[in-house]
């Protein structure tokens, strides 16, 4: 289902920019708030990096008995702090079947891998962590800020030892395949077809959610959403590749919410992640549940909430979402923040939760 062409070499061009920061109901500035460029940037080469994990014990800063939120029982979570300067700007990420693994992507093109500790259910920390940039085709890191953006990350087959991903970078608009080895990234293979529509992406709201359908119809299909491209319509606007072919599909603009990470569920069904930041109210983070057979060329869906939370919960940018099956069979949801390289009022969040029930949401609207 997924046609890739030769590798594309990209161009280098710098862009310059400042962060836009301020502080909002105790959490910071979303990446739609701030200007072109991050503070951070990505290693020169692979390197072992300490990891420090301060526990997340309640999820609703206001009621800490309470772990079960809709659909979603918060499992636990950690605020990620690191001596490198390279850590940081976390845009999405994988989990490893087992969930004892992950692997994330930055947005000043460099990568994390890491295994993740439990007590029980609870994430403790992590441990035999590395980071790396990504590369071109070239074997050198990528150049600039145009061409680093990577916003967006799906497994196409096998695993976090040995198997291939695809990236969606935004500025420069591009999906491209990766080979990992031993959980490090290595040189592009090709370049997936854009759709044409792309063109009209803004430079900083691109290719934001990527996934690959486990089972439906449409098995092996990739999917992917653009930030925010709605042209007026109210539907956010998003692509499936059938045989190598994207063809669209819209989803419903709610509340004016921004998507920001995608994750294909074993039933055939995707979780879309949502984030909307407003001076006066602060970050707000959406799940929306898209049923297997809604999801089809041309539908114009809804989705069902599983859960909304704002600044009274423990959230901060949230941008990436993953999802893994538990020993015991559970749906396990995973997300990560971009802290945008300012500790000083943004954090680096992983948050699990536990799905109690995927069924199926509304109906595709004509």
């Amino acid at each position: 289902m997924i046609e890739i062409t030769r590798p594309l070499r990209v161009s280098r061009r710098f862009i310059l920019g400042g962060l836009v920061a301020g502080m909002v109901a105790g959490l910071a500035v979303p990446t739609q708030a701030r200007a072109q460029d991050d503070k951070g940037d990505a290693p020169a080469k692979a390197e072992s990096i300490e990891i420090t994990a301060r526990p997340i014990a309640h999820f609703e800063r206001g009621r800490p008995d309470v772990k079960r939120f809709g659909e979603l029982e918060f499992r636990g979570g950690l605020v990620l702090t690191s001596p490198s300067s390279h850590f940081g700007g976390w845009s999405d990420l994988i989990m490893e079947a087992d969930g004892n693994s992950l692997f994330a992507i930055s947005d000043v093109g460099g990568w994390f891998s890491a295994d993740i500790k439990y007590e029980g259910t609870r994430p403790v920390r992590l441990a035999n962590a590395r980071l790396g940039p990504i590369l071109a085709v070239t074997g050198r890191p990528l150049a600039d800020k145009r061409e680093q953006d990577a916003e967006s990350l799906t497994l196409v087959e096998g695993n976090l030892t040995r198997g291939s991903v695809l990236i969606g970078f935004e500025r420069l608009h591009r999906i491209g395949r990766f080979e990992i080895r031993d959980r490090e990234l290595q040189v592009p293979s090709g370049y997936m077809k854009m759709p044409a529509d792309a063109r009209r992406m803004s430079a900083n709201q691109g290719l934001e959610g990527l996934a690959v359908l486990r089972a439906g119809p449409l098995k092996g299909s990739v999917v992917g959403f653009a930030e925010r491209l709605t042209r007026g319509s109210g539907y956010h606007t998003g692509w499936i590749w059938t045989n190598g072919e994207p063809k669209s599909f819209q989803l419903r603009d709610i509340e004016g919410f921004d998507l920001t990470g995608a994750a294909a569920l074993q039933d055939g069904g995707l979780l879309v992640l949502e984030r909307r930041f407003r001076w006066m109210e602060g970050v707000k983070m959406r799940i929306r549940h898209l049923a297997v057979g809604e999801i089809k060329p041309g539908a114009r869906l809804e989705g069902r909430t599983l859960i909304q939370a704002d600044s009274s919960f423990e959230i901060d940018n949230m941008e990436g979402i993953a999802v893994h099956r538990s020993a015991s069979g559970e749906t396990i949801i995973t997300l990560v923040s971009d802290d945008n390289f300012n500790s000083l009022l943004q954090r680096n969040l992983l948050l699990q939760f536990t799905l109690h029930d995927n069924k199926a949401g509304s109906a595709s609207r004509p």
